[in-house]
C-alpha cells in the first residue's frame, strides 16, 4: 500500500511540475513578445520592464523543465538579461536584438 501512495504521489507532482513549468514559460514568452514590441518602438524603459519580467519567468520555469527544453530555457534567460543591460545603456537596437534571440528561443523550448 505505501508503494502504491509513494508511485502515486511521485506521479502527480511530476504531472504538476510540467504545467507549472508550461505556465512560467507561457508567462515569460508573453513578456518577451511585449518586450520585443517595445524594442520596436525604441522604448527602452517599457523594454527593460517586460524583458525583467520574462526573465523572472523563465528563471522560474528553468527550474522544473528538463532537457533541450531547459537548455533554450537558460539560453532565452542569458539573452534576456543582456537586453536589460543594453537597454540600460540605450542601446534598443542591441537590446531589441538580444529580445528577438530569447523569444526563438522560449519558442523552442515550448515544442
Amino acid at each position: 500500500m505505501k508503494k502504491t501512495s509513494g508511485l502515486l504521489i511521485s506521479l502527480l507532482v511530476t504531472a504538476s511540475a510540467g504545467v507549472y513549468a508550461e505556465s512560467n514559460l507561457d508567462a515569460a514568452l508573453k513578456h518577451a513578445e511585449a518586450a520585443l514590441e517595445e524594442g520596436h518602438k525604441n522604448n527602452a524603459a517599457k523594454l527593460s520592464l517586460h524583458a525583467k519580467g520574462a526573465l523572472d519567468s523563465a528563471l522560474t520555469a528553468s527550474i522544473v523543465a528538463k532537457s533541450i527544453s531547459k537548455n533554450h530555457i537558460n539560453a532565452a534567460a542569458q539573452v534576456l538579461q543582456k537586453a536589460i543591460d543594453d537597454s540600460a545603456l540605450n542601446q534598443d537596437a542591441a537590446a531589441t536584438k538580444d529580445v528577438e534571440e530569447a523569444v526563438n528561443h522560449l519558442k523552442q523550448a515550448k515544442k
